[in-house]
C-alpha cells in the first residue's frame, strides 16, 4: 500500500471520505483498540483523529503499521510506514488518518477485517491456488497438511494483487488437506482479511511477487510478529544464468524481506551454506539477518500396487531394454541436454537401454525439446512425459535400472532421494545438496559439466552387475526420514512454543 499524494495541513481526506469508508473505519477502530489493549469504552460511533490518538502512539512505527493495516484493510509497505511515521512527528495522529484515507479503497472498505493475536498463520498462497504441484508446493502442502491435523494454526492466502492476507476459501483449504481437489471457478468478491499482531507468520513457499514482498518486508520489519520461512535455495543468485530472465531481480526482492525475518529453515545443509553466505553480506548495511538452520527434507516412500506397476511397465518399458529414468522439469539448470548427449554417446558405442524423462517443459526448454525430437527421428528409444500421477511415478522409480539427476544447482534434489528410497541407484552431481544426499549411499556422483564422466557412470550402472547390486543394497540401507518427522522438526524450529505475547 502506497500513499497516493501528500495532503495539505488544513484539509484531511478522511473528512470527505465515502460513507462506506467511514463506516468501515468505525468498526475497525474497535478491533485496533482491542489489539493494543487500549480502553475502547470512550470510542464514539464516528471515526476521528482524536479517537485514533487515544488508541495508538503514532511515534511507535509498529503501531503505525498496525493502524494502517487494520483501518485500510491492506498491508502497508515499509516506505509508507516510514513516511507516515515521519509526518506524524509534525502533524500527530492526523498524518495517520490522512494515510488511512489515501490507502482505503472501495474494495478494501467492503472486506471483513480480523486481527489475529496469538495465532500461527501459515501462508500457502501459491499452494492453495492450484491443483498443480511443483517441488516447492509439494513441501508446502505436505507440511501444512500435517500441521492442520496436529497443530493449532491458520492457513492463509492473499487478496487480489497481494493487498492483504486473507482466510482460505473452502476449495483452497481442500487443496491443502486433500491429495486431489477440483478447480475453483467461483467468483471471489468478498474476503476476510487477517492482520497478524503478536502472532507467528510462517511462509513455507517462495514469495517472489514485488507487491507481496514489499508488504512482507514491512511486516517483518515493523510488526510485532515472529516470522519464519523455508529457504529452498539461492539459485537465482549463485546460478543466475540458469534461471528465467528477470527472476533474479524478483528473488532479491524476496531476500529484502527475508533479511528481516527471525528464522530461515533451509531444506538442506547445502542450502544453509548458500543462505549463510548471503546473510554475511548484510553486515554491509548494518543488519545481522535471520537465524539460519538446516531442517533437511524427508522422503516418504509410497507403495506401488500391481496395477501401478503394470501401468508403468506399459508406459515406460520397451521390451527387455533397461530403463534410465530422469525426473525434473526441462529448465537449463537440470542439465537435460547433457543427459541426452551422454545417452547418444552410449547408444553409438552399442549400449542398449531406453531413456525416459518425467517433467514438464519450462522456460529455456526449446533446445531440449528440439534435441529430443531429433533423437526420436533417428530411432533412439527416448521419450518424455509431462504429467504423471504420484502412484505411477513411484512405480517408474521401482522399474528403472537407474535414475539420472546431474543438476548444476539444487536446494535439495528430491528425485535423487526418492529414487534411492526405493532402492534404485542414481547418478547425480558431486557437489551441493546432491552430494549431501549421495553420502548416505546408493549413488554415483559425477561432474555434471563433464558429459563423458556422466556417460561413464550411466554405463557402469547398465553393465556392471556387481557395482549395481552394491548400490542397491546401500540405497536400501539408507536412514529413513518421514514427512511427519520433517513437519515436527520444522514446527519446533520456526514456531516453537508459539507466539511471544510479551
Amino acid at each position: 500500500m502506497k500513499l497516493r499524494r501528500p495532503v495539505t495541513e488544513n484539509h484531511s481526506p478522511a473528512d470527505t471520505a465515502p460513507h462506506a469508508h467511514r463506516a468501515a473505519w468505525s468498526r475497525r477502530l474497535l478491533l485496533l483498540s482491542a489489539a493494543l489493549r487500549a480502553p475502547d469504552t470512550a470510542l464514539a460511533a464516528r471515526s476521528t483523529p482524536a479517537e485514533l490518538g487515544s488508541i495508538i502512539d503514532e511515534r511507535d512505527r509498529s503501531q503505525v503499521w498496525l493502524a494502517l493495516a487494520v483501518l485500510t484493510g491492506r498491508l502497508p509497505d515499509d516506505a509508507t510506514v516510514v513516511e507516515v511515521a515521519r509526518r506524524s512527528e509534525f502533524r500527530g495522529v492526523a498524518a495517520v488518518w490522512d494515510a488511512v484515507a489515501a490507502g482505503t479503497t472501495d474494495e478494501s472498505a467492503g472486506w471483513t477485517v480480523r486481527v489475529a493475536c496469538g495465532e500461527v498463520l501459515v501462508d500457502v498462497s501459491h499452494t492453495a491456488s492450484t491443483v498443480l504441484v511443483t517441488g516447492i508446493q509439494r513441501v508446502a502442502r505436505e507440511t501444512s497438511r500435517r500441521w492442520l491435523r496436529s497443530r493449532s494454526c491458520t492457513p492463509v492466502s492473499w487478496t487480489r494483487n497481494f493487498q492483504s492476507i486473507r482466510e482460505l476459501t473452502p476449495v483452497e483449504r481442500a487443496r491443502i488437506e486433500q491429495a486431489e481437489a477440483v478447480e475453483d471457478t467461483a467468483p471471489r468478491t468478498a474476503a476476510t482479511v487477517v492482520v497478524p499482531w503478536r502472532s507467528t507468520y510462517v511462509l513455507p513457499e517462495l514469495a517472489a511477487e514485488l507487491e507481496r514482498t514489499a508488504s512482507l518486508r514491512a511486516l517483518a520489519t515493523f510488526s510485532r510478529n515472529t516470522t519464519g520461512v523455508i529457504g529452498f535455495d539461492c539459485v537465482p543468485l549463485t546460478s543466475a544464468e540458469t534461471t528465467q530472465l528477470g527472476f533474479s531481480a524478483l528473488f532479491t526482492a524476496n531476500l529484502s524481506a527475508v533479511r528481516s525475518f527471525d528464522r530461515v529453515a533451509t531444506i538442506s545443509d547445502a542450502a544453509r551454506i548458500e543462505y549463510t553466505g548471503w546473510r554475511s553480506m548484510l553486515a554491509a548495511i548494518g543488519l545481522t539477518g535471520p537465524q539460519i538452520e538446516a531442517v533437511s527434507l524427508p522422503v516418504d516412500v509410497a507403495g506401488s500396487s500391481e496395477a501401478d506397476l503394470a501401468a508403468a511397465r506399459e508406459r515406460f518399458l520397451i521390451g527387455n531394454l533397461p530403463l534410465v529414468l530422469v525426473v525434473g522439469s526441462h529448465e537449463p539448470r537440470k542439465n537435460h541436454l547433457a543427459v541426452l548427449h551422454a545417452a547418444e554417446l552410449l547408444w553409438r558405442e552399442g549400449q542398449e537401454f531406453s531413456l525416459s524423462f518425467v517433467g514438464g517443459n519450462s522456460w529455456g526448454s526449446d533446445a531440449f525439446t528440439a534435441r529430443l525430437v531429433e533423437l526420436q527421428r533417428n530411432g533412439r528409444p527416448v521419450d518424455s512425459v509431462h504429467r504423471l500421477s504420484d502412484a505411477h511415478l513411484w512405480a517408474a522409480y521401482r522399474l528403472a535400472r537407474c535414475t539420472v539427476f546431474p543438476s548444476v544447482n539444487e536446494g535439495f534434489g528430491l528425485p535423487v532421494a526418492e529414487s534411492l528410497a526405493v532402492g534404485t541407484p542414481a547418478v547425480t552431481s558431486a557437489f551441493g545438496s546432491m552430494l549431501e544426499i549421495a553420502a548416505d549411499g546408493g549413488a554415483l556422483t559425477v561432474d555434471p559439466h563433464n558429459d563423458h564422466e556422466l556417460a561413464d557412470a550411466i554405463r557402469t550402472l547398465l553393465i556392471d552387475e556387481t557395482a549395481h547390486s552394491a548400490l542397491v543394497r546401500a540405497a536400501l540401507g539408507r536412514p529413513v526420514r518421514t514427512w511427519d518427522t520433517y513437519a515436527d522438526n520444522l514446527w519446533d524450529y520456526l514456531v516453537g512454543s508459539g507466539p511471544d505475547q510479551s
